[in-house]
């Protein structure tokens, strides 16, 4: 059997219900796969905060604490990379329109921190077209 085709990552998936208290079972996940892969403690704290950050954004922004809906959560570990997706049910939002979180009108601001802090923790960012699908690359 020609091997070249197998894919020899891992891959795991939690679906979230939207509320807050979620977030607990997907820190267990990150911290099992932290623990297995042998993620530094500045990438663990990274992904921490990245995907606490983009699950939290997902249940309250894109699922409006819609009980009947879920969120995504799938972690694709290969080699020394582990590629994350969340993904929401709901209607998406425009990515390149938001407020710049450092700019002085909105240094004060308690909120719109989240993407920012997210582009700038994660190795890659990337969100779909409609805005309910975020994938967050590190390297391990």
């Amino acid at each position: 059997m020609d091997q070249s085709n197998v894919q020899t990552g891992e891959l795991y998936t939690l679906q979230l219900p939207s509320k807050q208290e979620s977030i607990t079972l997907l820190e267990n996940l990150i911290e099992e796969i932290a623990d297995k892969h042998k993620v530094s403690e500045d990438t663990f704290a990274n992904m921490m905060t990245c995907l606490s950050e983009a699950a939290i954004n997902a249940i309250v922004h894109g699922n409006k604490l819609d009980p009947e809906k879920k969120v995504i959560v799938n972690a694709d570990v290969e080699g020394r990379r582990i590629v994350w997706t969340v993904t929401d049910e709901g209607d998406g939002f425009d990515y390149n329109t938001l407020a710049d979180p450092t700019s002085p009108e909105n240094i004060e601001n308690l909120t719109g921190r989240g993407v920012f802090i997210i582009k700038h923790l994660a190795d890659q960012c990337i969100f779909n077209t409609k805005g309910n699908e975020v994938e967050l690359h590190f390297k391990i």
